[in-house]
């Protein structure tokens, strides 16, 4: 329980500072699900208003943004774009279509399983944003379908980066609220994930797979493309790989010493620009500087900062402590269904919106219930049934996640729009079976 209510600031016009704050939270919601304006202007004008209505100091709303998962962000936003200028994502595309000889049934399971991992290591939106337009140049060449290319695309990017702390958006915040460690998420989150994959890939190459047929002169359309052609620099490859291992081990070395993943990541995008520059003059070296922070999605940085500072005007007035409790009544206070609820709710909310919203606005929910449950041990699965929840709800919609989104655009730009009831179909389908087994899985585990 409870034990006092928080303080509350002046507000405007002496409004009630809780009716306030859930207002103008589930006003922006509102409005960001109607997509008709942009999500980041949504996002900071509502954060402003929280500021200017008095729900919160300026001060407060600034130490309400978890800075961690920007510096994580960004971090690996640059690192990412200073590899990519190596080709190295173009070379192992390239390759797996060799592994193959082509077929369209091999190359579709292929490409999904290197999603999938680099999903985990590198995050998913920005995986999808660099596989996606090379699966849409070999589908040319091989004339077939890009439809279920794109699908797969989709859910396996979600699939794979529910396994790692970087991974998807919603783990880097439940990691930053938690502590939990890069380790931390792969114990735990690592091994369902791969049943989950090992089942999503053989629901495809049998169901989908068989419809993929093509001419033995598009397959020797594409084993013409030479992956060593795809490298452009072969030192900042170099670089970037020992960066990238680096950062990695950095996230699992960091756990047992305290440095927080975003100095880490920050940190490794520092060294790299530098080693990009080195031997090159003044003015080249800030031309990469430059280029690489252009890559940055700072819409989606502050996105999330808009989105930190409304949360806290909602948890300052302690209105989430309050539906905190009420969940805890509504399943008896029982570690076990509660885990449940979360998943499920996690799961089905994450399908009609963007995760990244919802997973903000539980974290300090489930916060509250921690002492209600009986400790942080008690409360652990839970945290883990928000992470698979949001992260694999994902897959219920073409909204549902920021990778699905992002391959809608870039399918759409290039003539082929994914169909909103088309991917529900196969997707929802998919989210439903996935959580079902992590739901099994958190049982064995756990309970």
């Amino acid at each position: 329980m409870i034990s006092s209510q928080p303080a509350h600031n002046a507000t405007f016009l002496g409004l009630d500072p809780v009716l306030l704050s859930v207002v103008l939270l589930v006003g922006t919601f509102i409005i960001l699900l109607s997509e008709k304006f942009n999500r980041t202007v949504v996002a900071l004008i509502g954060a402003g208003l929280v500021i200017l209505s008095g729900v919160l100091t300026q001060q407060q709303a600034i130490t309400g943004i978890d800075f961690n998962t920007i510096g994580l962000l960004t971090g690996m936003m640059i690192i990412v774009a200073i590899t990519r200028l190596t080709g190295l994502f173009e070379l192992v595309a390239i390759w797996a279509v060799h592994l193959v000889k082509g077929d369209p049934r091999g190359v579709l399971i292929v490409l999904s399983l290197v999603t999938a991992v680099f999903s985990a290591f590198l995050d998913n939106l920005t995986t999808v944003l660099l596989v996606v337009p090379i699966v849409m140049l070999i589908v040319d060449k091989l004339e077939v379908s890009p439809y279920p290319f794109l699908i797969s695309q989709i859910l396996a990017s979600n699939i794979g980066g529910t396994a790692t702390l970087i991974g998807d958006p919603p783990n880097i915040l439940i990691g930053s609220a938690t502590g939990f460690t890069f380790s931390d998420f792969l114990i735990n989150l690592g091994p369902v994930v791969l049943v989950l994959l090992v089942i999503a890939t053989l629901v495809q190459y049998f169901f989908v797979g068989k419809t993929l047929q093509t001419s033995d002169e598009n397959r020797q359309r594409v084993m013409r493309f030479r992956p060593a052609d795809s490298i452009q620099d072969v030192t900042l490859l170099i670089f970037s790989l020992v960066v990238l291992f680096g950062v990695i081990a950095g996230f699992m070395i960091g756990e047992h010493s305290g440095i927080p993943p975003g100095t880490i990541a920050m940190f490794g995008a520092a060294v790299l620009l530098l080693l990009s520059g080195i031997g090159k003059d003044a003015e080249f070296q800030g031309k990469r500087v430059r280029e690489a922070f252009m890559e940055v999605e700072w819409g989606a940085l502050f996105f999330f900062i808009g989105l930190f500072i409304l949360v806290t005007g909602v948890e300052h007035t302690g209105i989430l402590g309050m539906l905190g409790e009420h969940l805890i009544q509504m399943t008896g206070g029982d570690s076990q269904t509660t885990t449940y609820s979360v998943l499920w709710l996690a799961a089905i909310t994450s399908a009609a919106i963007d995760n990244i919203p919802f997973v903000t606005t539980m974290i300090p929910l489930v916060e509250s219930m921690e002492a209600s449950l009986g400790g942080a041990a008690a409360v652990e699965p839970v945290w883990w049934s928000l992470a698979l929840g949001a992260c694999l709800g994902g897959n219920g919609s073409l909204i549902g996640a920021a990778a699905n989104v992002m391959v809608a655009g870039l399918s759409e730009r290039a003539g082929y729009p994914l169909s909103f009831i088309g991917f529900i179909k196969i997707g929802l389908p998919v989210m439903f079976v996935t959580v079902f087994i992590a739901n099994i899985y958190l049982y064995l585990v756990f309970f």
